[in-house]
């Protein structure tokens, strides 16, 4: 995934979801239609996709250079 189009955010809910730690930050995935209906699809700690309500985050904007950071540790966690 390019770092453009790279977006995250920050759990501030996990209640009923057992797969979403508080206060970490989760790497969004773009779904249209799951943002029109008020979810977010985030890889989540089974390492998987999912959707989960939108209010459940917070989506942040960070600098280039820390969403390269992130997206480099994602791939590392990933291989």
């Amino acid at each position: 995934m390019e770092q453009q189009s790279a977006r995250f955010a920050i759990c501030l809910n996990n209640q009923n979801c057992e797969d979403l730690v508080l206060c970490k930050i989760y790497q969004v995935l773009p779904d249209e239609m799951a943002e029109k209906n008020r979810y977010l699809r985030i890889i989540d700690e089974s390492g998987d996709d999912y959707l989960y309500p939108a209010n459940n985050f917070f989506v942040i904007e960070l600098p280039h250079h820390v969403t390269q950071i992130l997206l480099n540790q994602v791939q590392l966690t990933t291989v």
